[in-house]
Protein backbone atom coordinates (compact mmCIF):
# COMPACT_ATOMS: atom_id res chain seq x y z
CA UNK A 1 0.00 0.00 0.00
CA UNK A 2 1.35 3.28 -1.11
CA UNK A 3 1.74 6.26 1.50
CA UNK A 4 -0.98 8.24 -0.97
CA UNK A 5 -3.81 5.30 -0.22
CA UNK A 6 -2.50 4.98 3.32
CA UNK A 7 -3.49 8.78 3.92
CA UNK A 8 -6.70 8.35 2.06
CA UNK A 9 -7.30 5.86 4.35
CA UNK A 10 -6.68 7.30 7.53
CA UNK A 11 -8.74 10.43 6.19
CA UNK A 12 -11.42 7.98 5.94
CA UNK A 13 -11.49 6.42 8.64
CA UNK A 14 -10.55 9.63 10.92
CA UNK A 15 -13.92 11.43 9.26
CA UNK A 16 -16.09 8.33 10.14
CA UNK A 17 -14.62 8.37 13.69
CA UNK A 18 -15.22 12.02 13.55
CA UNK A 19 -18.94 11.61 12.90
CA UNK A 20 -19.39 8.65 14.79
CA UNK A 21 -18.15 10.39 17.82
CA UNK A 22 -20.57 13.45 17.28
CA UNK A 23 -23.48 10.86 16.61
CA UNK A 24 -22.33 9.36 20.63
CA UNK A 25 -22.35 13.10 22.11
CA UNK A 26 -25.64 13.49 20.54
CA UNK A 27 -27.27 10.79 22.23
CA UNK A 28 -25.24 11.33 25.20
CA UNK A 29 -26.94 14.71 25.10
CA UNK A 30 -30.42 12.95 25.07
CA UNK A 31 -29.90 11.07 28.05
CA UNK A 32 -27.55 13.64 30.37
CA UNK A 33 -29.25 16.99 29.26
CA UNK A 34 -25.55 18.07 29.43
CA UNK A 35 -24.68 21.62 27.52
CA UNK A 36 -21.18 20.35 27.26
CA UNK A 37 -22.09 17.50 25.15
CA UNK A 38 -23.37 19.81 22.46
CA UNK A 39 -20.30 21.51 22.27
CA UNK A 40 -18.30 18.05 21.62
CA UNK A 41 -21.13 16.93 18.90
CA UNK A 42 -20.38 20.06 16.96
CA UNK A 43 -17.00 20.08 16.78
CA UNK A 44 -16.48 16.34 16.11
CA UNK A 45 -18.67 17.20 13.37
CA UNK A 46 -17.10 20.21 12.36
CA UNK A 47 -13.69 17.89 11.95
CA UNK A 48 -15.43 15.38 10.58
CA UNK A 49 -16.45 17.83 7.90
CA UNK A 50 -13.02 19.67 8.11
CA UNK A 51 -11.31 16.34 7.15
CA UNK A 52 -13.30 15.44 4.16
CA UNK A 53 -12.57 18.71 2.57
CA UNK A 54 -8.86 18.14 3.40
CA UNK A 55 -9.58 14.72 2.07
CA UNK A 56 -10.66 16.51 -1.10
CA UNK A 57 -8.00 18.95 -1.37
CA UNK A 58 -5.67 16.09 -1.08
CA UNK A 59 -6.72 14.20 -3.90
CA UNK A 60 -6.75 17.05 -6.38
CA UNK A 61 -3.17 18.22 -5.03
CA UNK A 62 -1.66 14.87 -5.60
CA UNK A 63 -3.76 13.22 -8.96
CA UNK A 64 -0.60 12.89 -10.51
CA UNK A 65 1.22 10.10 -8.05
CA UNK A 66 -0.36 6.73 -8.55
CA UNK A 67 -1.97 4.87 -5.82
CA UNK A 68 0.94 1.98 -6.26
Amino acid sequence: MSLKAFHIFFIVVSALSAFGFSAWAIIGYTTSHDPGMIAVAAGSLLAGIGLIFYGIRFLRKLKHVSFL
